[in-house]
């Protein structure tokens, strides 16, 4: 599966959030450690190479007196959000067949033949 990478993942959780509103670093982060521990120090050089991948653009705008970097994801940053939604899909099911499915051993199949 191409999607079983943590760069992959921070990348679509990244898109996904992006994709809600426009919004700052420390609010990014903020809403993706509801899923999985990161660092504003991991976060960045993700949100730089998305910008770098035309993923997402950047502007600054006043808040209290200082600039805040905002992110809004661009229409290329959507397509990618996209094909990382249908990969998570695929993934999710493949995994999840394995984790859930029921021993054959149990329901009378076959077994090891260890007893």
């Amino acid at each position: 599966m191409s999607f079983n990478s943590s760069a992959a993942l921070l990348d679509a959780l990244v898109l996904a959030v992006v994709a809600g509103e426009d919004i700052y670093g420390y609010r990014i982060t903020q809403q993706i450690r509801q899923a999985v521990d990161v660092s504003e120090s991991t976060l960045y050089p993700v949100l730089r190479r998305l910008q770098k991948d035309n993923c997402l653009k950047i502007y600054d705008q006043e808040f209290s007196g200082r600039n805040r970097r905002y992110y809004k994801i661009t229409e290329r940053g959507k397509i990618q959000l996209a094909l990382y939604r249908e990969q998570w899909k695929d993934y999710r099911t493949s995994v999840e067949n394995i984790l859930f499915v029921e021993n054959k051993a149990d329901q009378g199949g076959e077994s090891d033949g260890i007893s």
